[in-house]
């Protein structure tokens, strides 16, 4: 094992949330580093930095940000490593399932089931 590869195992790993500013509250009190209601081209230039800089991070976004055309988020969805992205829906709303997974079972079953509120 070379010294680079120590040094990323001392690393901690970055917890961030990009999206509303209501959401972004509650992740700051549990220790996440919060940017509320963020520009476009702040996420990018936010998951640019940590690609760059090789960083282990836990990124969630909101499902407005997840939504949105930007290159690096879905670069580092699509090759996965040591940034993993989730998304949560806006306080009040149900969630999209944006993954792979979530679009073959609206295909197969339609939207309706794979986004069906669970009952208690």
């Amino acid at each position: 094992m070379d010294a680079q590869q120590t040094y990323d195992y001392d690393r901690p790993t970055r917890m961030l949330f990009l999206g509303e500013d209501r959401l972004a509250d509650g992740f700051r009190l549990i220790g996440f580093e919060t940017h509320p209601n963020p520009e476009p081209e702040l996420v990018d230039r936010t998951i640019r930095e940590l690609l760059r800089g090789r960083e282990k991070a836990f990124v969630v976004v909101d499902d407005a940000v997840m939504q949105q055309d930007i290159p690096s988020l879905k670069r580092v969805r699509r090759e996965g490593g040591r940034i993993v992205v989730i998304a949560v829906p806006a306080l009040g709303e149900r969630p999209k399932l944006g993954s792979e997974v979530a679009r073959r079972l609206a295909a197969l079953f339609g939207s309706a089931v794979v986004n069906a509120k669970a009952e208690p």
